[in-house]
């Protein structure tokens, strides 16, 4: 099983590291709290983990019909925007320390997930190939699966996050809007793509 986990740890750390409405709203949510990442990464296991189950009881086939897709991409790609906008509406306020987004970092993972089509198209081609490997070791297999991934999404989000939190005062306001400008084009760029 270790070279399986091998792959899967790879796999994972390249999937929660690439820039996306995940981690946009990640930074975007450390500017209050060190714990941000842990909390997204919990909403985002919100919706991963029921959706692997899913996968590994056969239904991949459902999120790779044309239709569905489709549904998946209007709804998703407009929350997305529409999180991106209110980054770009924000952005001044949160830079001075006031303001936040209106949602907190739980739902942000939630909404950032289970609204990404992207995401939801990955774990049915990617996570599915991912999955299928694990299937000769029964239960305990898939388990060990959702839990070695779920840990690549909290280590990598809550590092982020404990980083954003503890030097973002020592970057000036300019360089914080900036970021919450790039954030929030990140996410409407994200959304408009899907």
């Amino acid at each position: 099983m270790l070279p399986l986990l091998l792959s899967l740890v790879t796999i994972s750390l390249s999937g929660v590291m690439m820039p996306s409405p995940v981690f946009a709203v990640t930074l975007a949510k450390s500017y209050k709290s060190p714990w941000a990442g842990a909390q997204i990464s919990l909403g985002h296991a919100v919706i991963e983990a029921p959706l692997i189950l899913l996968i590994y009881f056969g239904f991949a086939q459902f999120f790779q019909n044309i239709t569905v897709q489709l549904v998946l991409s209007i709804a998703g790609g407009g929350m997305i925007i529409w999180l991106g906008i209110n980054m770009l509406r924000a952005r001044v306020e949160i830079a001075q320390g006031g303001k936040d987004l209106p949602y907190n970092a739980f739902m942000a993972g939630i909404i950032t997930s289970g609204l990404n089509p992207s995401f939801l198209l990955w774990w049915a081609t990617i996570g599915s190939m991912l999955i299928m490997r694990f299937l000769d070791f029964g239960t305990t297999g898939l388990i060990v699966f959702i839990t070695v991934h779920w840990l690549c999404d909290l280590i990598w989000l809550s590092f982020v996050s404990n980083i954003v939190y503890r030097t973002h005062s020592l970057w000036g306001r300019k360089f914080q809007e900036g970021m919450f400008i790039g954030g929030g084009l990140l996410l409407i760029g994200l959304g408009a793509g899907l």
